[in-house]
């Protein structure tokens, strides 16, 4: 591969890194072939990608994001390969968990492919212990969502006593004028 392919797949990267909001680096090295294309199909499925890249490449591309990457590197060590989502940060957690249960490893067999680090809305996670956390991530839209629910809820509360309260008067006013025409 001459100077210019190499530069022109670390562009192509730094595109997909700066056009999806969230991508995990994963170690899938010691799978048989047949696991891998499992993977991948069910990353099909899912909508999101997943490549293999040499680990230089990722870091120039990471270098191009326009913030501190640096704590990425303990991840790009051995073979890596990115998955890209363009979902909620927590989709390719989601896709890894489900995957390990399809293939119901025992207890003391680390599941793979091994997560090696995640970048997350300008968050990073370094480390196969974060998956849980990465789980319960919630997007910038379901954030959005919920605030605006917590917004709306006080107004809505007022509302609703508004016209319940004018109910009540009404029916007191009615009852009180039905007893004096009485």
């Amino acid at each position: 591969m001459n100077r210019e392919e190499k530069q022109t797949l670390v562009d192509e990267l730094s595109e997909k890194f700066q056009s999806h909001n969230s991508f995990y680096i994963v170690d899938a090295s010691v799978m048989s072939v047949a696991k891998i294309n499992e993977f991948r199909r069910l990353c099909f499925t899912r909508g999101m990608e997943y490549k293999v890249y040499k680990n230089t490449f990722i870091r120039k591309a990471l270098d191009t994001l326009g913030h501190d990457t640096s704590e990425m590197d303990a991840a790009l060590k051995g073979q890596s390969g990115v998955l890209f989502s363009q979902e909620s940060g927590s989709a390719p957690a989601k896709l890894l968990r489900d995957f390990y249960k399809s293939q119901a490893y025992g207890r003391n067999v680390k599941p793979k492919p091994v997560l090696k680090g995640a970048y997350v809305d300008a968050s990073i996670y370094v480390g196969s212990d974060q998956l849980e956390g990465l789980i319960t991530i919630k997007g910038k839209q379901e954030l959005l969502g919920e605030l605006i629910g917590l917004l709306q809820s006080p107004a809505k509360n007022v509302i609703s006593a508004l016209q319940s309260g004018g109910n009540k008067l009404a029916g007191i006013l009615k009852t009180l004028s039905e007893k004096e025409a009485a």
